[in-house]
């Protein structure tokens, strides 16, 4: 019989909870094995491209918000060995299975998963989440308002990809910005169109900002930018050389194959 899985506080999870019994999938040239959940939102490139982000050098705790089954701070905790991880995600499946995925990369000892909405300092204080604690805190935000484009019908995968209110994008680099140390960095990766947006958000609260645009193809426009910002700072903007994923006949170009076999990290 399946034990329920259990909260980093000791809180059992619902035993009906999935856990999924299929393999893991394998990433970083299958060096990171992830159990995700079977429907809803799954890991791909912008969880490997977060992590790429991080610094290899990078000490500290390293926090992952809204960390979903955890790929993007366990990839990055797996070859940073001088990082610590917490990974924070509101739903309970997610934080289970962030769970099982520490144990599965041998990662228990330098990690653990609390349940908590990133967006509510109450929330976050309850599961033991301590504003200005992060060294790094990284974070791949919903993409859309409500009302933007479909909602996908599966709740897991809309409640990803969808902030509950319009002002969901500003509140959630805001909480971000709130769990980072002094003079840490917060690392994001967002839609382009929505780069403005990032930029007001941070306004005040951190600087030194760097932004990498990330092109499908050499001619295309960006459809990605990664950002890091240090708290605190009042160094000016840098926009960074654009990285591009694929060559024109759709293969993965030689950085970008780099980076998904965690053989690279990006250039800042």
């Amino acid at each position: 019989m399946r034990r329920p899985a259990r909260s980093s506080r000791g809180r059992a999870f619902p035993a009906h909870l999935p856990m999924p019994d299929n393999p893991a999938d394998l990433l970083l040239g299958g060096r990171l094995h992830l159990h995700q959940a079977e429907a809803g939102h799954r890991a791909g490139t912008d969880a490997i491209l977060l992590a790429a982000a991080v610094p290899r050098e990078a000490q500290g705790l390293l926090i992952d918000a809204g960390s979903s089954s955890g790929a993007a701070g366990l990839a990055a905790a797996l070859d940073r060995p001088g990082v610590s991880l917490l990974l924070i995600d509101r739903e309970a499946e997610a934080v289970a299975l962030a769970t099982r995925n520490l144990g599965l990369n041998r990662l228990e000892t330098r990690g653990e998963a609390r349940m908590a909405d990133l967006l509510v300092a109450k929330s976050r204080r309850a599961a033991g989440v301590i504003d200005g604690s992060g060294a790094f805190v990284i974070s791949n935000p919903p993409f859309l308002d409500p009302g933007q484009g479909r909602r996908s019908p599966d709740e897991d995968r809309a409640r990803a990809h969808v902030f509950d209110e319009a002002d969901g994008l500003e509140r959630w680099v805001r909480a971000c910005t709130a769990l980072c140390a002094p003079h840490g960095e917060i690392i994001l990766i967002h839609r382009a169109d929505r780069l403005a947006e990032l930029l007001d958000a941070l306004k005040g609260r951190a600087g030194g900002v760097a932004v990498t645009p990330v092109h499908a193809r050499a001619d295309s426009d960006a459809i990605r930018v990664l950002l890091r910002a240090r708290k605190g700072s009042r160094a000016p903007l840098r926009l960074r050389p654009p990285l591009v994923l694929h060559e024109a006949d759709g293969r993965f170009t030689p950085l970008a194959e780099a980076l998904h076999r965690g053989e690279a990290v990006i250039d800042w």
